[in-house]
């Protein structure tokens, strides 16, 4: 990873918006954002964590594993347990971007900048 860059994980459903639900994901692609620059790293699967009412204690120690080099994991949604998981290893839970392109949303959260609206659409 370069010296600049932000490692990022994103859980999509078709690698075009940040469209799937944290529990829900079998998957997260890993970016790196670098100044203006996103570059998708890798995907990285995992087993879903919410099924139903119930929750699966395994896969959740293997997401957080996963994402656990990553500054911010973007969601379309997320529970309360995960992003208090995740808080604690230095981790940001971020939804504000739901359901909106993918590299547009990376730039903006790295920037400080809002969400873009109607990206995705």
């Amino acid at each position: 990873m370069a010296p600049n860059s932000v490692r990022l994980a994103v859980a999509t459903k078709e690698g075009l918006a940040i469209s799937e639900h944290f529990g829900h994901a079998k998957q997260f692609w890993i970016y790196e954002v670098e100044g203006q620059q996103c570059r998708l790293v890798e995907q990285r699967q995992v087993e879903h964590y919410c099924l139903g009412g119930e929750s699966n204690k395994g896969a959740m120690a293997g997401i957080l594993e996963a994402v656990k080099d990553c500054r911010a994991v973007l969601v379309a949604k997320i529970g309360d347990g995960p992003s208090e998981k995740l808080a604690a290893m230095g981790i940001a839970a971020v939804s504000d971007y739901a359901y909106e392109a993918i590299e547009e949303s990376l730039l903006a959260y790295v920037h400080g900048g809002p969400p873009p609206m109607g990206v995705a659409d």
